[in-house]
């Protein structure tokens, strides 16, 4: 949703005599080690390269455990290379209250997506050391391997192996355009380790799980707005579609004996953007990438190519795009023209945790900063976690909405506030040690 949502601004759950009443983070400090993790991979353009696995990706990850080692966390490292810095509770046996993202980028990545949300763990924790405040539960920190996707597939990876989205073994059987596989490049870098990567393996679940991130997107910007309450994730559905005709000579076939290819695939682009138009607010169409064979001047083209992108926050909207897609097809396909759709991945939509994001509301409202209630267009580790845990997100704008992009970027103060309702949220979760 975009909708304007305001909460009673209460006392906060933290301020008694265990925790001072103007708890907040310190935003330089943040801001200081999101510039200096920035400078692993840096590109000219001022964005960051660290793609997931390589050995820039093993200089970031190697950087944030010596920080996490710095505010006296413990490590653990699971099967699939994801990490956990812990900070003991005064209850060491309850489920942790955890907070994290990823650290790997885009080949044109910015500065801040994923490693806003792994910086703003660490700099709750040192804090809450600085202050001398110890939570009843465990907190920490988590690092997820191959958010992006952009060397292997599946996206998400790491935290899909730890919800049981897929098996371990499919994911480390992954192999890169070069042929290595995430087996290979998790020994080559190090990061394989001994803990069960997933849940049904042992690996621990989570009492709450919170995730800070830049919105990758203009809602908040647009409205003014500091923080985004993210009440939870789109539904996707996407596609491979085939028109196929017939190649032919452009200049002796007449006009109305062609089997051009192109027609229908222009029409079927212009029938997908007409799909989300009437899914509005929030329906999403896209169609990414096209390719007509065989690409010559003077050839009717005789095959094209197209990629579907459909999101919606309910299955029932995702299914109605998905029936109108297929509907549309079908009126477009012609005489000696074929149109194949290819359903290729399937997330259904993910709603966050009412509590958790209610959290989120009033964490903000404690701080007087502005709140709108917001949903996820993009997919995040957050999605697959809340299928094992309570989840929400905090978003806080980014420069003109744009992210996936070397010149990504966010305002310090947005940085600074989006942590400290962190700070508050987490410590409402896991409470104030006693004594």
């Amino acid at each position: 949703m975009t909708t304007t949502r305001t909460s009673t601004a209460r006392k906060p759950v933290t301020a008694d005599d265990r925790v001072p009443a103007d708890l907040h983070i310190d935003g330089a400090r943040l801001w200081q080690r999101l510039m200096t993790l920035a400078r692993i991979g840096a590109t000219e353009k001022g964005g960051v390269c660290r793609i997931a696995l390589t050995d820039l990706d093993r200089q970031g990850r190697d950087r944030f455990v010596q920080w996490a080692g710095e505010l006296g966390c413990s490590l653990r490292r699971d099967a699939i290379g994801n990490l956990f810095a812990r900070r003991a509770g005064a209850d060491d046996r309850l489920p942790a209250v955890a907070t994290g993202s990823h650290l790997d980028t885009q080949p044109t990545g910015g500065k801040f997506d994923g490693n806003f949300g792994v910086l703003a763990g660490l700099e709750v924790l040192q804090t809450l050391n600085d202050a001398g405040v110890r939570t009843r539960a465990p907190l920490e920190v988590c690092v997820w391997t191959n958010e992006e996707g952009s060397r292997f597939v599946p996206v998400m990876m790491g935290s899909g192996v730890y919800a049981g989205a897929f098996g371990l073994e499919h994911a480390l059987a992954a192999r890169d355009n070069e042929g290595i596989s995430v087996r290979e490049a998790l020994a080559a870098t190090g990061q394989a380790g001994p803990a069960p990567a997933a849940i049904a393996d042992g690996a621990p679940r989570f009492a709450a799980y919170f995730e800070a991130h830049i919105e990758q997107g203009p809602v908040l910007e647009d409205a003014g707005i500091t923080i985004g309450a993210v009440t939870g994730a789109l539904g996707q559905r996407w596609y491979d579609v085939t028109v196929t005709g017939q190649e032919a000579h452009a200049g002796p076939t007449p006009m109305a004996l062609r089997r051009d290819a192109l027609l229908p695939a222009a029409a079927l682009v212009q029938r997908v953007n007409a799909i989300a138009q009437a899914e509005q607010p929030h329906g999403r169409g896209t169609v990414g990438s096209l390719r007509v064979f065989p690409d010559s001047r003077n050839v009717i083209p005789g095959r094209v190519q197209l990629t579907v992108d459909f999101r919606h926050p309910d299955e029932a909207g995702l299914a109605r795009m998905d029936a109108a897609l297929r509907a549309a097809a079908t009126e477009l396909t012609s005489r000696g023209v074929t149109i194949a759709v290819e359903p290729v991945v399937h997330f259904p939509p993910q709603p966050f945790d009412a509590a958790l994001v209610e959290s989120v509301r009033m964490a903000a409202a404690d701080a007087g900063l502005s709140c709108l209630d917001v949903v996820s267009g993009a997919g995040h580790d957050a999605v697959y976690v809340a299928r094992t845990a309570p989840t929400a997100m905090i978003f806080v704008p980014c420069k003109d909405g744009i992210s996936h992009n070397e010149i990504e970027d966010a305002k310090p103060e947005h940085i600074t506030a989006g942590c400290n309702v962190l700070l508050h949220a987490m410590l409402e979760r896991a409470g104030v040690a006693t004594g």
